[in-house]
């Protein structure tokens, strides 16, 4: 079960105004599940993409890089899950290309104003007659109230659908934020979100658009791991309907920052639901690094943490053998790094416990203290590397057998 997580009733995810969902049962790679999921957008929307930094990277993943460089009015996302398309050549290709075309013949419009997203097993191909056949059904459920139903349409190991929501006001008028992510396995940042799409009505211009999107992945889905594995699939769309009537153009501007306060407020709450949500966790913990020369410093110190596999199995054991932690924090490659200026605590429950100074133990530190905070389902790790005033956090959770289970069984 997720740690302390539940997915928002369809009632609590605003609609935005001129994006429509619609979901329908594919087959992909199960029966009786809902596994394709198609987005249509209202003329005028702007898009913006962030995707994996893998190299082996899915053919839906080049097909959406093309159709964005292209410039194109994009009208429409297509989703399915079961199914990566990665690692599949040309045939992936060509199933991606495929999928585009059909969807775009359905709506009369460009096969180019068409972005494919596929998640689920790589090496496999797509089987994209199913996907074509499942579309109609897709169209005539779409609604601008579907929310719910998509974020649970998306999921393959998750437990549990991921979305958030806000609503707040700009010169009076009412402007939406609401997204749905997916993801619980190979989450590791540079772009780690495995698929997310955020949607608001306001209206913002295109360039200032993509970089709103690279601000929120960088205050999220990039602080995210569960185990280290980036996946071939990886996206992140933020779509701008501009029917809420504010058209923001200027970042300096007040519009501009609570625009971006709630998208990065959407996004932050779906990329933690993931780490809630990851293969068999147990605990969520955040590992906060202060201190630090600049932020990326700290990021590298935090990923160090939150990635090693022996600092996440003994949260998972709630063994207080701390010494992985600063081991973890020693291998971080920063320079010049002076261990006698490091501090590390443990903090759950309210109570923060000093765990290491002065290149060593605490001397107030007691191993039952330690115990007792890791046994708790939420639990933080902060750092101070005590060489600047730059902090960043990392956003992890533990390793259990179950995410061995889940994993070897994964293609079953």
């Amino acid at each position: 079960m997720p740690v302390n997580y539940h997915t928002p009733a369809a009632t609590d995810l605003w609609p935005v105004a001129g994006v429509r969902l619609g979901v329908a049962a594919a087959a992909i790679r199960k029966p009786d599940r809902h596994d394709l999921t198609v987005l249509a957008l209202d003329p005028g929307c702007r898009v913006a993409g962030v995707f994996t930094g893998n190299r082996f990277c899915a053919a839906p993943v080049h097909v959406c890089r093309r159709h964005l460089a292209l410039g194109s009015d994009i009208r429409a996302l297509v989703i399915n899950t079961g199914i990566a398309n990665a690692g599949t050549g040309e045939q992936g290709w060509q199933a991606a290309t495929k999928t585009c075309a059909a969807l775009s013949q359905l709506l009369a419009i460009d096969d180019r104003q068409v972005l494919p997203f596929s998640t689920g097993v790589i090496l496999e191909a797509l089987p994209v007659e199913r996907l074509i056949a499942g579309l109609p059904a897709c169209l005539a459920d779409l609604r601008i109230d579907n929310w719910h139903a998509a974020a649970h349409a998306i999921m393959t190991t998750d437990t549990v659908a991921k979305a958030a929501s806000r609503r707040f006001v700009i010169d009076g008028r009412n402007v939406t934020v609401t997204g749905i992510s997916k993801g619980a396995g190979m989450i590791r940042p540079n772009m780690a979100t495995m698929l997310g799409f955020i949607a608001t009505d306001a209206g913002i211009a295109a360039p200032l658009l993509q970089q709103l999107l690279r601000e929120a992945a960088d205050e999220s889905f990039n602080c995210i791991s569960v185990d280290g594995d980036t996946s071939t699939n990886d996206s992140l769309i933020l779509i701008a309907s501009g029917q809420a009537d504010v058209e923001i153009a200027d970042p300096s501007t007040a519009a501009y920052a609570k625009l971006r306060e709630a998208v990065i407020g959407v996004a932050l709450e779906l990329a933690q639901a993931i780490i809630r949500d990851g293969e068999g966790a147990s605990k969520f913990i955040t590992v906060a690094v202060e201190g630090g020369h600049d932020r990326e410093e700290c990021k590298r110190v935090g990923y160090a943490v939150a990635h090693s596999p022996l600092v996440k199995t003994a949260f998972f054991a709630s063994d207080p053998n701390l010494g992985r932690i600063l081991a973890a924090i020693g291998y971080a490659e920063i320079d010049q790094l002076d261990v006698d200026r490091v501090r590390v605590w443990l903090a759950s429950g309210g109570k923060e416990i000093l765990v290491a100074e002065k290149g060593g133990r605490a001397a107030s530190y007691r191993e039952e203290d330690g115990a007792r905070a890791m046994s708790e389902a939420e639990i933080a790790v902060r750092v101070d590397l005590g060489r600047g005033s730059a902090h960043a956090a990392v956003y992890t959770c533990d390793l259990s057998y179950e995410y061995v289970r889940i994993n070897a069984d994964y293609r079953s």
